[in-house]
């Protein structure tokens, strides 16, 4: 694994941006939700990923809140790396925040998808999750 921090990257584009992430296993862009912040076109641009800034990405502030309540209940409250090792995935909170921008049907698929994605990293474990994700979008 090449370690290497915001600083050396920061000069490069979008996609030179993605070319030296897939060489790079960052846990902090594996989201306590099952998202990989890898796959996100926010990535650097406008969000660190996840991990990185404590569930604070940049759409927070666009829906009013402080903390991502994934975030929040996951890692503060239960003291668990994702909401995968959770007994009571999906809960209702789970179940019921998503993009708000998606149809009942497009947030239904999403919530099962990262449900799956987070029940596959409970039994791969992070960096082996992540690199099964690479290259993926979710």
């Amino acid at each position: 694994m090449v370690s290497l921090n915001r600083d050396d990257i920061s000069g490069l584009d979008h996609s030179e941006k993605g070319e030296v992430t897939r060489y790079m296993i960052d846990e902090n862009l594996a989201s306590v939700c099952g998202i990989y912040c890898g796959d996100c076109e926010y990535l650097y641009l406008q969000c660190p990923g996840c991990g990185n800034i404590q569930g604070r990405p940049f759409w927070t502030h666009e829906m009013d809140l402080e903390l991502c309540p994934l975030y929040d209940c996951c890692v503060n409250l239960r003291d668990l790396q994702h909401c995968g090792l959770c007994e009571e995935l999906p809960c209702e909170t789970f179940l019921n925040f998503h993009d708000p921008s998606l149809t009942p049907e497009e947030a239904e698929h999403s919530v099962k998808e990262r449900r799956d994605a987070l029940l596959r990293r409970r039994e791969m474990g992070t960096a082996k999750w992540i690199e099964s994700r690479k290259g993926l979008k979710t």
